[in-house]
């Protein structure tokens, strides 16, 4: 049995998507594992009967609330039907029976996910790559105008206290996963902890929110058919959002992040700006705390990294292997705090 067998258990699988789709062909079915996932674990499934998707998380062990699969599943659900484009869930599994872990599979969407270049003759126009990015704000406008009590999410999380709680949660992950003390991250804390965001109405935020976390229509830069990796989703401050998306959009002259793509750096993508100004546009959002959050992503995604690193070295990534991840850390949480410390 090959590692990727073990991680998919392909005899077990394969009967409960038979069941579950009504469709035979699915007892027979071959999984490959779909590289760039930094956390849970993304398998496409092939058999006579089409394709589908496995989410399931890393081997080993977890992190306390990591890895949610349940938390993916369920927003997937509510949101389908939505302005908000989202994969179809098609078998659940939230008890992990099948496959020793929590999984859920969903129909593949037809897209291109967008990472260090763009496919051959796409959106080769800087008119095609603003559109890109409009289509990234207006979905992401979209999913924060939703009313969580109305699509059925009124549990996804607690609004009140929503800040201080992520501040204090992050923390928290990385005590459990450092493995050396970094001055930069408790300062960043620190500095992050003296800070309180003005309350606003509750929205869904998606927690990861960023340009390779959608699906790009193939034939349209300008169209979003799906939104994907859910894991970290709840009920909050929409600047959250924006603040992540601010982070994950690099522009040109700045280092390259080592775990995520630069392609916006590249000539015809618009800066940050022109993602803020559409924003607010579309909304009229006040952004006296966009600089708070955008800080607090920096925080946010150096803790990931060291998560990554920490899985990594344990081998519970599927043979993914991204190196020593440690200067990323350092460098990702003294820019956040430098961020704050300019702004003071």
């Amino acid at each position: 049995m090959s590692t990727h067998d073990e991680l998919v258990r392909p005899d077990r699988l394969g009967p409960a998507l038979a069941a579950a789709t009504g469709d035979g062909r699915w007892r027979t079915l071959r999984a490959a594992l779909v590289s760039g996932g930094k956390s849970n674990l993304t398998f496409l499934l092939s058999s006579a009967a089409g394709e589908l998707v496995l989410r399931r998380p890393p081997s080993g062990t977890l992190l306390p609330k990591a890895h949610d699969m349940a938390r993916e599943a369920r927003v997937q659900r509510a949101l389908a039907g939505t302005a908000v484009p989202v994969p179809q869930i098609v078998f659940e599994d939230l008890g992990g029976d099948l496959l020793g872990v929590p999984c859920y599979v969903m129909r593949r969407v037809p897209g291109h996910v967008l990472r260090d270049s763009l496919p051959d003759g796409y959106a080769p126009a800087a008119p095609d790559k603003v559109a890109m990015a409009d289509a990234l704000v207006d979905v992401l406008v979209d999913l924060h105008a939703l009313d969580p009590y109305t699509v059925g999410l009124s549990g996804h999380g607690r609004p009140e206290g929503f800040y201080a709680r992520q501040v204090a949660t992050w923390y928290q992950q990385w005590q459990q996963s450092k493995m050396d003390d970094v001055p930069a991250i408790d300062a960043l804390v620190a500095k992050l902890r003296a800070r309180t965001p003005r309350d606003v109405r509750a929205a869904i935020v998606h927690g990861d929110y960023r340009l390779d976390n959608c699906l790009l229509d193939r034939h349209n830069p300008g169209r979003i058919t799906a939104v994907l990796d859910w894991e970290l989703s709840t009920l909050g401050h929409p600047l959250a959002d924006v603040g992540m998306l601010l982070f994950y959009w690099t522009e040109s002259g700045e280092p390259r992040p080592v775990l995520t793509p630069a392609l916006t750096a590249t000539a015809g993508f618009p800066g940050r700006r022109h993602l803020v100004d559409r924003y607010v546009a579309r909304t009229g959002a006040d952004l006296a705390d966009l600089l708070t959050f955008w800080a607090y992503a920096h925080f946010k995604f150096a803790v990931i990294a060291q998560g990554v690193w920490t899985r990594s070295l344990a081998g519970t990534m599927a043979d993914q292997d991204f190196g020593d991840l440690s200067h990323e850390v350092v460098r990702i949480a003294e820019r956040g705090l430098e961020l704050l410390e300019n702004a003071a």
